[in-house]
């Protein structure tokens, strides 16, 4: 599941990482030990060491235990009964490629921009899965089930739930325009716009997810 969802991500956004997500997934104790917080069912740990840096993925067993069953099974399957874990796993491979691309470009890379991407990749995954008829109604939905009817832990600081939110409110801003290449079939529009923003850096994609230009 982590590999093909690297595939998916990097298909969608033009380029191939040298390092694969898959072979950077810890179990709970690992995580434990390199600082995970153990709050959520992803996480991608960051050290900075020797002028590099060092990843590792946790995911979480009760949630790799709900997609085994989907392993051998097309992604419609997995989109139909756990959509909600499938989002979870790609928001974990989400931030895994996207420190690793930002990495090779020697560039960092905000929190808040982290989960920002996360958000319009898990959309657009899912979106491109159902590519076809049916597309447009599957997008709408989509717009409401993973920005509108949200929830979010209440242990979460201030400073976090701030971010949380920042990040839904611009993506969906963003996810909302692509809907004029959805509803128009136009899947090599949506593609160059997606790369657009992806390779945008700090600042200016979180401008261009939230005003557009």
């Amino acid at each position: 599941m982590v590999g093909r969802l690297q595939a998916h991500l990097e298909a969608i956004y033009g380029f191939r990482c040298e390092a694969r997500a898959e072979s950077f997934v810890v179990g709970s104790e690992a995580a434990a030990l390199l600082g995970g917080t153990g709050r959520a069912p992803e996480e991608l740990l960051v050290l900075e060491a020797q002028g590099g840096l060092e990843l590792a993925l946790y995911l979480s067993p009760a949630l790799l235990a709900r997609l085994e069953r989907y392993d051998a099974s097309p992604v419609g399957s997995v989109l139909d009964g756990d959509l909600d874990g499938y989002c979870q796993v790609t928001e974990g491979v989400s931030h895994f490629l996207y420190v690793a691309h930002t990495a090779h470009y020697e560039r960092t890379v905000s929190l808040l921009e982290l989960e920002a991407q996360a958000e319009v990749d898990k959309f657009v995954v899912c979106l491109l899965h159902r590519w076809g008829e049916g597309v447009v109604g599957w997008a709408r939905e989509l717009l409401q089930r993973l920005f509108d009817r949200v929830a979010y832990q209440p242990r979460l600081s201030a400073e976090e739930r701030w971010r949380y939110e920042e990040a839904n409110r611009v993506s969906r801003r963003f996810c909302a325009r692509l809907m004029e290449h959805v509803v128009g079939r136009r899947l090599d529009r949506l593609l160059g716009d997606l790369r657009y923003a992806y390779r945008l850096g700090a600042e200016a994609k979180l401008r261009h997810f939230a005003h557009g230009g």
